[in-house]
Order: C-alpha cells, then structure tokens, then sequence
C-alpha cells in the first residue's frame, strides 16, 4: 500500500469503484467494516464491504487492498463471492458510526459524527485515527466542526436509543433506489428504522419497492399510521397492494382508509386478484393515451424518467376514460413505431391490433409463454369487457419468478473459486 495516502477520510469513499489489477472494476464501495477495541485503542478496519454486479455485497479484506484514496480502490488477488454477513463482533463505519452522538472529553462539546479519517498504522493496519464531528444546529444554522483524535471523544461505546442518518444519507445521496435498498438491508434493524425516518416519502417509497417484503413489512411497523398511508400512496399500486397484502388485515384495512380514495381503490383492485396471476403482477399506471393523442405526445409521456423501460416501451391506447378500468381498449403502439412517424400523426393511425391482451387471470407461465411468443417486455391486461386493466412486464414477471431469497443468492455464473477471508480473520 505505499502507494496510498496514509491518511483518507472515509465517507469520500462511499460508492467509489474498486477495480481489480486489470483495471476491470469489480464493483461499488457500500460500506467498511471495523471492530471495535478496548482501552480506547483506535478501532481497525478489516475490510470493504463492496456490492458487486448482480446488486450482492462482499467482504474485501484490507490486506487484498492494494490502493486506496478518495478516486479509486484497487485490490489484488481474488475476493470471496458469498453475500457479506455482519459479525457480531463488528462495526459498519457508514451504517452504525456516522449520526453518532458523541462528546469531545476536553471541552465536553457534544455532537454528530459526520465523518472518520483512517490511516495506516505502524503495525501496517488500517485503524480509525480521527472523528469529524459537526455540533448540535442552532436556528436552522449548521454548527461548528471540529476534527479531533479518536481517543479524545466519548459515546461510541455506549448503545443509543436514537441515532440519525443525516450524514449516512449524505454520503449515500447519489445511490440509485436498488443500491440504497441494497445498503438498507444488510444493517440492524434499529438502523433500517432510523434511515427510514430521515428519507422523504417519495424516496422511502423507491426504496421500499426495490427491498424483500419482509423488510418493507418491518419498516411500515416502524412509521406512524399516516406517514405509513402518504408512503403507501408514493408507491407503484401493484408494489403497494403486495406490500399491504403482507399485512394483518385490520392494519391494512387501517391503512386503506388512511390512503386517497382513488389510490387506495387502486390498490383494492390489484388485491382482488390472485397474486400469481396477471392481475396480480400488473401496474394499473401504464401510459394510457387516446386514440386521438398524437406521437409527439406520446413520446413526451414515455421521457418520463420514472417510467421503468419496460413500461415506456409501449403506449397503451384506449377509448376514455384514459384511467384504468378504461374505455374500450384499441390497442399498443411500440415506441419504435413511433420514433419513425411524424410528431403530428395520431397514434390510432399506429396502432398493434394483432397482439392478443392478456386476462386479469392469466397465470404465470401463461404470462411469460406470451411475452416469449412475441418477444416482448411488456403486455396489455384486459378484462371480459374489452377495458384496459393495466399492463404486465417482464419486471413484474421476474420478481414472481425467482425465489423469494433471489436477492440473497449467488448467481451460478460467478467464479467457483475465490479467496476470502482467511481462516480465523474477523469479519463477517
């Protein structure tokens, strides 16, 4: 490691990518993992906690770590690929250190931890030297900072009731919603609890979409009954109707109540139906325009950046009313189709009429011999009426289709052969 600062601040390096020696990136830092120390001797890192691609998190020791500042990480030698646990033992920097409430023992000032410096030492460990710690805020103004030696602060020894997520959040802000859940779940509960607390609803409702249901159940317990009902309304209604599904049904008739009427209808229709069916796995909010509607229309409702690319590759096309249960469904255009019409063509006039809708009552293999058959991403549900239901994708598809532990799981195209960590190391 000569190569490297001896010293680094560790919330710069959360999400950084860590490369192999090739160059080839093998994937994100999450987190780093510490074990704690008595006699006020300065904690040691063991190793990175690092999500790899297929949105799995590893252990990466320190000694397979070549480099390392606040650009890059490079490592040498292979990693084990099994799914980090926490030890016992052990300490997530990001996850259980920052929002710390600690107290500087000189002058008895109190505050945040809002970042950790760590450096080599003389031993060639990597050990936690100094905490960044910002004071209490005063009248919406941030407090004074101050930088001082580990063995000067008090508080990380002792088990808190409440602790932020301000700065965790903070150095966790770029992650898209999938990463964020990733980091989420692999903290203790009491912190899942508390980060939730600190998100907006809309960004606690991507998180929680993208999470195992029983992670979304634990923190809905955790909120109060009105913030649960305004996160569930944040929710895609098919996400949230799964989710509510999971609950006890005089909580999530509670909820229900709680909820806007138009979105909690929604949500009841989706329940209605079988989980394992069309019906069951479908988005009630697929674009749904008029025949009359032209493409330029169309395409503006497709750039629509939280359309997932499955629901933005068609454009569902129905007689009014445009909110589902529809008016008579016409048919699909396919944004290719658009993308090579006139903006001032009407998308009746480009319509797919060929293509079958599905049946709310569609079963899985049902659902996905259709979308095989005619090598799409996304399918119409309609019901016996003819009115436009929803739509299914090949999202939906496959998160009924993997295990329920998919997340947690090894994919059988990763190496065979890695070394982790080595017999008897700490860590998880």
């Amino acid at each position: 490691m000569s190569t490297s600062p001896t010293r680094v601040f560790a919330a710069r390096l959360a999400g950084l990518p860590v490369f192999d020696p090739a160059g080839d990136q093998v994937g994100k830092i999450r987190d780093l993992v510490a074990v704690m120390r008595p006699g006020g001797l300065q904690p040691r890192v063991l190793g990175l906690v690092v999500e790899v691609f297929g949105r799995r998190s590893i252990f990466v020791p320190m000694t397979r770590v070549t480099h390392v500042d606040a650009g890059q990480v490079i490592t040498t030698g292979l990693v084990n690929v099994r799914r980090f646990e926490q030890r016992p033992t052990e300490t997530l920097v990001f996850g259980e250190m920052l929002d710390r409430q600690v107290t500087i023992r000189e002058t008895g000032v109190k505050g945040a931890v809002y970042d950790l410096a760590m450096e080599l030492s003389r031993g060639h460990d990597w050990v936690i030297s100094r905490v960044a710690i910002q004071e209490g805020t005063k009248r919406l103004r941030r407090g004074q900072t101050h930088v001082v030696e580990w063995r000067d602060v008090d508080g990380f020894a002792i088990p808190e009731e409440t602790q932020g997520a301000t700065h965790l959040l903070a150095a966790l802000e770029e992650m898209r919603p999938a990463d964020l859940a990733n980091v989420i779940h692999d903290l203790p509960a009491k912190r899942r609890g508390e980060i939730a607390a600190a998100l907006d609803d809309e960004r606690l409702a991507d998180v929680l979409e993208e999470l195992p249901e029983e992670d979304q159940v634990e923190i809905l317990g955790h909120l109060d009954s009105e913030r649960a009902a305004d996160v569930l309304e944040e929710m895609s209604p098919d996400d949230a109707a799964d989710l509510i599904a999971e609950l006890p049904p005089e909580t999530a008739e509670a909820l229900l109540q709680l909820m806007e009427p138009e979105e909690a209808e929604d949500v009841r229709r989706l329940m209605s139906y079988e989980e394992k069916t069309a019906g069951g796995m479908m988005t009630s909010e697929p674009v749904i325009l008029s025949p009359d509607a032209t493409v330029a229309d169309a395409l503006a409702h497709v750039r629509n950046a939280e359309l997932s690319p499955s629901l933005a590759a068609l454009v569902y096309v129905a007689r009014p009313p445009l909110e589902a249960p529809t008016g008579r469904f016409l048919g699909v255009a396919h944004i290719q189709r658009l993308l090579r019409e006139p903006p001032s063509t009407m998308v009746g006039h480009v319509l797919d009429t060929d293509i079958e809708p599905l049946p709310p009552t569609s079963s899985l293999e049902d659902v996905a011999r259709h979308l095989a058959t005619y090598n799409m991403v996304a399918a119409a549900v309609v019901d016996e009426d003819g009115r436009l239901l929803g739509a299914v994708t090949v999202d939906d598809l496959l998160d009924h289709l993997l295990p329920e532990n998919w997340r947690d799981t090894p994919s059988r195209t990763d190496p065979p052969v890695r070394i982790g960590r080595p017999n008897g190391a700490a860590g998880g």
